[in-house]
């Protein structure tokens, strides 16, 4: 049957709602575009007219492709070069989607995204139509033909898995560009101890360069190791620069609702580091330097202003 207009106008006012489950599911932009993109193409052959709730059965669609992508992707991601981390959204993304509740805002923090990985499919999909979009049990329960009482144990599982390791604190893009400046200065003071302040006794550091860029796959765990690391980082030299091309240029904003610093060259993003931060101090960093999963990143960064560096690099 031949879309009208009005079937694709429906279809577009769902699409960044769309999108951001796709995200949240499988913590992939491209993947999640992708997935949306494929509903579409379900939406085109149906009939249309016959579908009672059209939100409802695109959501039921969408999220059945994302559990099949997640089936996949775990096969895949047993042979991937390296640490996988989630791909990073800059502040503004529409992909983020809605951010009016604490637990919304949490749910697409790069730190739940990462704990979401241990969920099984199922309970991730769960987690994130209830704790993300609000969506009643019997309508979850629906979507993935399940009962209602099913619906509301896996997401009592889920939640209490994903709370057991979070500790964030909520930051404001004020609150995040100072902890930024201040980690940076600490960083590049060519000393330890002002770094070692700045950490929990347990923090962590970890990169993703899907084995084109390098990135160590093994965390630095603990404040001293991970101050060493940073140091080390932030030190210039010629190997670094000719490693990137070049000298390139540090900011700070947010990714993913997370105190961020963006690494830019030349006008596109070649690194996004989320900074995990606690009542005690800054927990993990997670760095995101794989080039397939900063091209949305760098998209979106060349659409705004974001005025002077903090400091350029090597």
């Amino acid at each position: 049957m031949a879309l009208t207009m009005d079937h694709v106008d429906r279809f577009e006012a769902s699409r960044h709602r769309l999108e951001a489950i796709a995200y949240r599911l499988l913590g992939s932009a491209s993947e999640a575009e992708d997935a949306v993109q494929e509903t579409f193409l379900r939406w085109q052959g149906a009939d249309v007219d016959r579908i009672e709730v059209h939100e409802a059965w695109l959501t039921k669609v969408l999220t059945n492709l994302c559990l099949n992508q997640l089936t996949s992707a775990r096969a895949r991601r047993e042979t991937y070069v390296g640490q996988w981390l989630p791909e990073p959204l800059l502040a503004g993304d529409p992909m983020l989607g809605p951010a009016d509740t604490a637990e919304q805002r949490e749910s697409v923090s790069y730190a739940v995204l990462v704990l979401l990985e241990r969920l099984s499919p199922g309970e991730r999909a769960v987690y994130v139509l209830r704790e993300a979009f609000d969506y009643p049990h019997r309508e979850i329960a629906g979507i993935l033909d399940i009962t209602e009482a099913a619906s509301q144990q896996v997401f009592h599982r889920a939640k209490k898995h994903v709370a057991a390791g979070r500790a964030r604190t909520a930051i404001d893009e004020a609150a995040a560009r100072r902890i930024v400046d201040e980690f940076l200065a600490a960083a590049t003071s060519g000393r330890t101890e002002p770094l070692v302040r700045l950490l929990t006794q347990d923090a962590v550091a970890i990169g993703d360069g899907g084995g084109k860029v390098p990135a160590r796959a093994k965390a630095f765990e603990g404040a001293l190791a991970v101050a060493k690391f940073m140091r080390g980082l932030f030190t210039p030299g010629k190997a670094k620069r000719a490693l990137v091309g070049g000298s390139p240029d540090v900011f700070a904003t947010t990714a993913n609702g997370d105190p961020a610093v963006v690494v830019v060259l030349d006008g596109r993003v070649i690194g996004v580091m989320c900074l995990e931060v606690t009542a005690e101090g800054i927990a993990a960093f997670r760095s995101q330097v794989n080039p397939d999963k900063l091209e949305r990143a760098t998209g979106r960064w060349a659409a705004a202003d974001h005025g002077e560096p903090l400091l350029r690099a090597f």
